[in-house]
């Protein structure tokens, strides 16, 4: 089977220099503002809504240093402080435009800054972090593709990562199918935050196995491909995550594994004027538009708590 190596890791490091383009949950529902948080049920921001339910798997009282991968422009984290100063921040980002904003959004709070790759930190350098998230971001790691186009990184890296793909099969006892698009640059990762120990991980990004409540198969096309599939944007792809691998990859390790999609913690308010937009073929205003695209992310997107056992 062959393969070519999508990474985001040029892009991010050299190119990025905005996220207007690409509107995470997290950001649509940070401004008090944002329509978005109209149609759901509560209107509190992404980060108090997602606190609040992780604190249901989650011992806070066990929790002093905090690690975000990938944290965007901050405001997850942000939430995290402010409900619970106690806790001690960590920013980890590849982006140097990306930390900088994190700065901006984390001034006075007590956050430590690194700009460094998480695929090159090793589990010593992780453990004594208590808590690690990563947060609509996986898909921006290393992917193999299946079959023939260009590496957007260098040959050694895709056969360095193409090897790894034998680790996987061979500890985790993983199987992918012929033409089946591998997730090793998350793979990775939450393979190294196991073997550190890690007491709390939470993972979340566009799956690739989701599906819809029954009430909603009317209004929402949603259809699952079991494949990794890629996510065009400005100047990079990248690749929703197939999050059965994931999970078998904690259960091995002996970690406790909740798994599901944005709408458990961001429950939709599912009234007339939602039902209306849902409905249309094509949005006529601005407001349906919006509706249409966070409906469709709060069960495109899956996540995973994992605790140590």
């Amino acid at each position: 089977m062959g393969y070519f190596l999508n990474t985001t890791e040029n892009y991010h490091i050299n190119e990025l220099n905005s996220l207007g383009w690409e509107l995470t949950v997290c950001n649509a529902l940070y401004p008090e503002s944002s329509p978005c948080r109209d149609i759901l049920q509560s209107k509190d921001p992404f980060g108090v809504q997602l606190y609040h339910y992780l604190s249901k798997y989650i011992h806070f009282d066990n929790v002093r240093s905090v690690l975000e991968v990938g944290g965007g422009l901050g405001y997850l984290m942000h939430d995290f402080l402010i409900l619970n100063p106690a806790l001690s921040g960590n920013m980890l980002d590849i982006s140097p435009y990306l930390l900088g904003k994190q700065k901006e959004t984390l001034s006075g709070l007590n956050v430590t800054f690194y700009e460094k790759d998480i695929l090159k930190i090793t589990a010593d350098d992780l453990s004594w972090f208590d808590l690690v998230i990563m947060n609509e971001n996986l898909g921006d790691l290393p992917t193999l593709v299946s079959g023939n186009d260009e590496n957007t990184g260098t040959e050694k890296e895709s056969t360095h990562w193409q090897e790894r793909v034998k680790y996987f099969q061979e500890k985790y006892a993983l199987s992918f199918f012929e033409g089946e698009n591998i997730n090793i640059g998350a793979m990775e990762v939450l393979d190294v935050l196991c073997h550190a120990e890690i007491k709390y991980i939470y993972l979340s990004e566009h799956s690739c196995e989701s599906s819809i409540p029954e009430q909603l198969l009317p209004y929402l096309n949603l259809t699952s491909s079991n494949n990794p599939e890629k996510i065009t944007l400005k100047g990079h792809d990248e690749y929703t995550i197939k999050f059965s691998h994931l999970q078998k990859i904690a259960e091995t390790c002996n970690y406790e594994v909740k798994r599901g999609q944005f709408a458990d913690f961001l429950p939709l308010n599912f009234n007339d004027k939602v039902k209306t937009a849902l409905r249309m073929e094509t949005p006529s205003t601005a407001e349906q538009e919006i509706i249409q695209h966070l409906v469709y992310d709060l069960y495109k997107y899956e996540y995973m708590v994992i605790a140590k056992i």
